[in-house]
């Protein structure tokens, strides 16, 4: 079993790499227009494949996403450089607010 999920995880990662969903912000909304574009024909493929007559009319549409992950990716990387660039500040504002409060308590 750890062998078989091992290589059903280690395939998933080649397919994300090689499809550039691990690369950049970029990269990563070229891939995802190219699955929207492909999703429409793979879908009616299967359902030839299977015997399923499916008028247009019963397809639902593929959503539109108004997402981009380049702008997610960079508000996350700024989100979190700038809790590390106040860390050292934080750190010394609780660190004096713990002694005030060790000291009263002993007091």
């Amino acid at each position: 079993r750890f062998i078989l999920k091992g290589s059903l995880a280690g395939a998933a990662v080649y397919v994300a790499y090689d499809q550039g969903l691990l690369g950049s912000g970029t990269q990563g909304a070229e891939a995802l227009k190219k699955a929207q574009a492909a999703l429409p024909p793979a879908i009616q493929e299967w359902t030839s494949y299977l015997g399923w007559e499916v008028r247009a009319a019963q397809l639902p549409s593929t959503p539109k996403f108004e997402f981009s992950p380049s702008d997610s990716w960079n508000k996350g990387v700024q989100s979190v450089m700038s809790a590390l660039s106040v860390a050292p500040t934080r750190a010394c504002e609780y660190t004096v607010e713990g002694w005030k409060y060790v000291k009263d308590l002993v007091k």
